[in-house]
C-alpha cells in the first residue's frame, strides 16, 4: 500500500496526499498507523482558517514543523503497530503498539525515545486519546484543586470530559459542568459531574429557580473554546477565585468584562498550555512524569463512550465536514486505518 498523509490545504478543504514514510534509519522504528484522534478543537481551528497564519504549529513537537499557514500536516494524535526496526534497534520493539504525536498520516518513522508504549490491552483508538488524558492532567496539575473547593467546568468536549473524570476523584464540594449539548453533559453525569447546566441557564438563574444558582465558585476551568465562556466563569466565581482557561481561541474575539467586580475581587486568571509545565511544578515535574501520570490514568477515560464516530483515513474530509458543520453530533471522532 502506498502511504499517504493528510494535508489541510486551504479553508475548510483537507486532502489525503501520497507520502513517503520509510524504511526506517538505523536508530528508528517504522509504524503503521492503526488510529488517530482528531483534536476538534485545535484541528477545526485550523480547517477554518481562524489561527494566526505565522504562528509556529507546535515547537515542542518535531512531527509539527513551520508555520499553520496552508498547505500543512497536522494532527498530533495517532497510535499504531511497530512493523520494522533499524539495525542499531532492539528487535524485540517489532509487534508493539505505540503512540507518537505525529500528524494524520499511515505510518511514520521515530525513535524510541520519542514514542511511548500503550499498554497490551489498550485499542488503538484509545490509545489514540492519550494527548487528551495528558492535556486533562496538565489541566488539573495546573488548576491545584483543594479539599471542599466548589469547581465549574466550563465545556464538555474530550478535555472538559477528561478534566471532569480526573476532578471527580477530588473530595469537591461540588463539581458543576456547563455545556449547551444535552448529549455531552450525560457524559460530564456520567463521568462524576454532580450537576450540569447549559449556558443559557447559567445566565437566566435567580434566587427563586428549583437549582441552585452556579457562584461564589472557588475554581472555573475554561474548556469551551469559545471567549464568551471566559466572561461567564469571571461572573460565577467568587472573591480570590481562580480560573484556569485551556481553551485556544485563535483569531476569535468576545468582549470580556473586566470593568466590573473583576479587580475588586482579585479574580486570578491563568493560562494552561500542554505543551509546558507551570513554572511552581518545574522543580519535581516534567513532561516525562506527566506521560506517566496520564498513561496510568488512560483506562479512566470510557473511549467507547466519547468515541463517537470511526471515519476511515480515506474518507477523512467526511471527518472534518462533520465536526464544522454538526458538531451537535460529534464528541469525540477518530481516523481508522487500514
Amino acid at each position: 500500500m502506498t502511504d499517504a498523509a493528510l494535508y489541510f490545504t486551504g479553508p475548510q478543504t483537507v486532502e489525503v496526499r501520497e507520502a513517503t514514510v520509510g524504511p526506517p534509519d538505523a536508530d528508528e522504528l517504522l509504524v503503521d498507523t492503526r488510529a488517530s484522534a482528531i483534536s476538534a478543537g485545535t484541528e477545526l481551528l485550523v480547517y477554518r482558517d481562524q489561527t494566526p497564519a505565522d504562528l509556529p504549529a507546535d515547537e515542542t513537537l518535531d512531527a509539527l514543523d513551520g508555520d499553520l499557514s496552508y498547505p500543512l500536516r497536522y494532527g498530533y494524535a495517532a497510535s499504531g503497530v511497530v512493523s520494522a526496526v533499524g539495525d542499531d534497534v532492539d528487535p524485540e520493539w517489532v509487534g508493539r503498539s505505540v503512540f507518537s504525536f505525529v500528524p494524520h498520516q499511515t505510518g511514520f518513522c521515530a525513535t524510541p525515545d520519542s514514542v511511548v508504549e500503550l499498554p497490551p490491552q489498550t485499542t488503538p483508538a484509545a490509545g489514540s486519546l492519550l494527548p487528551s488524558a495528558e492535556t486533562a492532567t496538565n489541566l488539573v496539575l495546573d488548576a491545584a484543586p483543594r479539599l471542599g473547593e466548589r469547581v465549574v467546568v466550563f465545556g464538555a468536549g474530550v478535555i472538559g470530559l477528561c478534566v471532569t473524570r480526573l476532578l471527580a476523584e477530588f473530595p469537591l464540594e461540588s463539581l458543576v459542568v456547563v455545556d449547551p449539548i444535552e448529549r455531552r453533559r450525560a457524559l460530564a453525569a456520567t463521568l462524576g459531574a454532580d450537576r450540569t447546566t447549559t449556558p443559557a441557564e447559567l445566565a437566566a438563574a435567580g434566587p427563586s429557580d428549583a437549582a441552585p444558582a452556579v457562584d461564589d465558585v472557588d475554581l472555573a476551568i475554561e474548556l469551551s473554546g469559545q471567549p464568551s465562556a471566559l466572561d461567564d466563569a469571571i461572573g460565577v466565581v467568587g472573591y480570590d477565585a481562580r480560573i484556569v482557561v485551556g481553551s485556544w481561541y485563535g483569531t476569535k474575539r468576545e468582549p470580556i468584562d473586566l470593568g466590573g467586580r473583576f479587580h475588586r475581587d482579585r479574580i486570578d486568571i491563568v493560562s494552561s498550555q500542554v505543551s509546558t509545565i507551570s513554572p511552581g511544578l518545574r522543580g519535581r515535574w516534567d513532561r516525562d512524569r506527566r506521560m506517566d501520570a496520564a498513561l496510568d490514568r488512560l483506562d479512566w477515560i470510557p473511549a467507547d463512550e466519547l468515541i463517537t464516530h470511526r471515519i476511515p483515513f480515506e474518507r477523512a474530509s467526511e471527518a472534518y465536514e462533520l465536526l464544522d458543520s454538526e458538531s451537535d453530533a460529534a464528541v469525540q471522532v477518530i481516523l481508522e486505518y487500514s
